[in-house]
């Protein structure tokens, strides 16, 4: 059995999902002022609440259901992998790896390095290599592997994004390469390159 988390207390999902469903504040233990209409920053009141509720759009709401007690014990616990669950209106998408290396690793020092490095690349590649064999030239550095690779400072990285600017970059994050293709180099990103896809 494994699971998978992202270092954050807060989530971002359609408001139009069943966790909405009526009695939500009781179990969620949150009301109308907890939520925030992810694209214009608005708290939400009955009346936005209901009314977003009702489109078909599937934009997003942040809600911050976690403490920082179940995050800790979740990226700690050895059968969890960190996962991103990429979102632009989160700071999960930009943020994720850098939070867990900087805050949970370096600052509180929940788990090791290696246990952080272990449950980011070659833990989540083989739970999906027998489904998707192309993940046995993921997460790991080798002959034949995809030569996608960060190089980070770790006395210095950290993540940058907010709810409110989710997609600010990391710091401390020197190099990164995609497809062997360098994306990032002494951490600036490189724009006009195309590396292909390794899968």
């Amino acid at each position: 059995m494994t699971t998978e988390c992202y270092p954050y207390t807060s989530g971002s999902i359609p408001l139009q999902t069943t966790i909405f469903d009526p009695g939500w504040q009781e179990r969620l233990g949150i009301d109308y002022k907890d939520l925030i209409w992810a694209e214009t920053g608005e708290r939400l009141t009955e009346k936005s609440f209901t009314r977003y509720r009702k489109t078909t759009s599937t934009k997003r709401v942040i809600y911050t259901p976690l403490t920082e007690n179940m995050v800790k014990a979740a990226i700690s616990n050895p059968l969890t992998m960190i996962i991103s669950d990429g979102n632009r209106y989160h700071p999960r998408e930009a943020g994720t790896y850098s939070r867990v290396l900087g805050k949970y690793v370096r600052e509180e020092q929940a788990l090791t390095l290696m246990e952080a490095l272990r449950k980011m690349t070659i833990m989540p590649a083989r739970r999906l290599e027998m489904r998707a064999p192309m993940m046995k030239k993921r997460g790991r550095i080798g002959v034949g592997a995809d030569a996608d690779i960060t190089v980070f400072d770790p006395t210095r990285i950290i993540d940058s994004a907010t709810i409110e600017q989710p997609s600010r970059s990391s710091e401390g994050v020197q190099y990164v390469l995609v497809s062997g293709v360098l994306v990032v180099k002494d951490g600036k990103l490189q724009y006009g390159v195309m590396p292909r896809d390794g899968m």
